[in-house]
């Protein structure tokens, strides 16, 4: 063989093993690192991942509110509202109460609220006095007759200004329910059921 067929030769073979060993870098490339020949979901088509929250709706009444009385005060109208907003709680029963008789208010009520459940349902006791100062005299007294555990204390606000109390307490002669009080300047209101329903009744009764 000629030096110049053996050189050709040789040439042959060094341009077959670099195209080989370009053809394998290549196959790396794609498919190991970096990888852009293997397909990845696409962040603009999958979108960035996001939580979103679901606000329950607010909870309403299933039942219908009993009608107040055709003689009821203008006490009863504001005091003893169809329904509590946000909670399932309606009116079921409307009567005149003797409870704080002895402290002579001008009226006075028992108006039970209920869901339908009756192990839920809640009583609240309203009375008005002519003044303020008998209504917390009234409050004081009431409170004061609480020993069961303090859960929500504070005072009642109106357009900013302080206009009476409330005290939440769990009920002394069964801890599974709450008593809740609180004077609204000449008026004072005091309701009594299961504890978690108490807490968020009072919390969002209109007065």
């Amino acid at each position: 063989m000629s030096n110049n067929a053996s050189t050709s030769s040789r040439r042959r073979l060094v341009v077959i093993v670099v195209a080989a060993v370009v053809v394998v870098l290549a196959l790396l490339s794609a498919f190991v690192w970096p990888g852009w020949a293997v397909r990845k979901p696409s962040t603009e088509a999958t979108g960035q991942s996001t939580s979103t929250q679901t606000q329950s709706a607010p909870a309403t009444p299933t039942i219908k509110a009993s009608p107040l009385p055709s003689n009821a005060t203008a006490l009863l109208k504001a005091a003893a509202p169809d329904t509590v907003d946000e909670t399932a709680y309606a009116r079921v029963k409307t009567q005149s109460a003797q409870d704080w008789a002895s402290a002579n208010p001008i009226e006075e009520y028992t108006v039970t609220y209920s869901t339908g459940q009756t192990a839920k349902d809640l009583t609240l006791l309203t009375a008005q006095w002519s003044d303020a100062a008998s209504a917390q005299s009234q409050y004081k007294k009431v409170t004061d007759a609480l020993k069961g555990e303090t859960l929500a204390q504070g005072s009642v606000k109106v357009s900013g200004a302080a206009k009476g109390s409330y005290l939440v307490k769990v009920d002394d002669d069964d801890d599974a329910k709450a008593v809740a009080v609180w004077q609204n300047d000449t008026v004072v209101f005091q309701v009594t059921g299961p504890k978690a329903d108490v807490l968020d009744f009072y919390q969002k009764f209109p007065l």
